[in-house]
């Protein structure tokens, strides 16, 4: 057993069960590093914007190099502090609208090419005859996984699509496949959730246990 005599150590030791204490209850102790946490992420945050993002993309430009144009959306950044003047808080909604259409424009093709044109060029692949000769057949990327995949997403849509009151065979046979799938990928996603949050546990109590009281190697 060697405890750790750095007093960095220490101090982190001290918040990571300042944190944990509120597994107990609400207490002082977890208040205090709260805080610290959140008050040390946004100074960080901020001093980072500023020296990567204002600073270098539109001030140093602006003023050093005489991009002029730069004006505009510096300008319409600043828009957003109207929102903390009442008389002029609608002038807020320019540049909102003007972030929403940009970043729609930019984001839902990309969504589109990213996550259903590419899956169903992947689906459509794996039901290629050659995929199904061979050692192909059941590997990760073979016939029988493409044909379970392509089940998956026909289902899952038309669970969507036909989710009304309404009898017929999709709705009564096909719609529970897709529910199948649907709450297989919940699990999957949950478990994945949880795994990351156990090896954050994990990660902390090594660093307690071995860095801090040196009880394990």
């Amino acid at each position: 057993m060697h405890i750790s005599l750095n007093p960095w150590v220490w101090i982190a030791a001290i918040l990571t069960l300042a944190i944990f204490s509120i597994l107990f209850k609400e207490n002082p102790f977890y208040r205090v590093a709260e805080h610290l946490f959140l008050g040390l992420s946004v100074g960080y945050s901020l001093t980072f914007i500023w020296h990567n993002a204002l600073w270098q993309i539109a001030f140093k430009p602006l003023f050093v190099g005489g991009e002029v144009i730069l004006i505009i959306p510096i300008l319409l950044g600043l828009l957003y502090f109207a929102r903390l003047i009442p008389k002029i808080s609608w002038l807020v909604r320019i540049p909102i609208a003007i972030t929403l259409g940009w970043g729609s424009g930019m984001a839902i093709p990309r969504m589109f090419q990213a996550s259903i044109f590419k899956q169903m060029e992947a689906g459509v692949q794996q039901i290629m005859p050659q995929m199904f000769k061979g050692d192909n057949l059941f590997a990760l990327s073979g016939g029988f996984w493409g044909i379970l995949i392509l089940i998956g997403t026909l289902a899952t849509l038309i669970y969507f699509f036909f989710s009304r009151k309404e009898k017929s065979v999709l709705s009564t046979v096909v719609s529970p496949v897709g529910i199948f799938f649907i709450m297989l990928g919940f699990g999957a996603t949950f478990g994945l959730t949880v795994m990351s949050r156990i090896s954050l546990l994990i990660g902390r109590l090594q660093f307690l246990l071995r860095d801090w009281l040196g009880l394990i190697q």
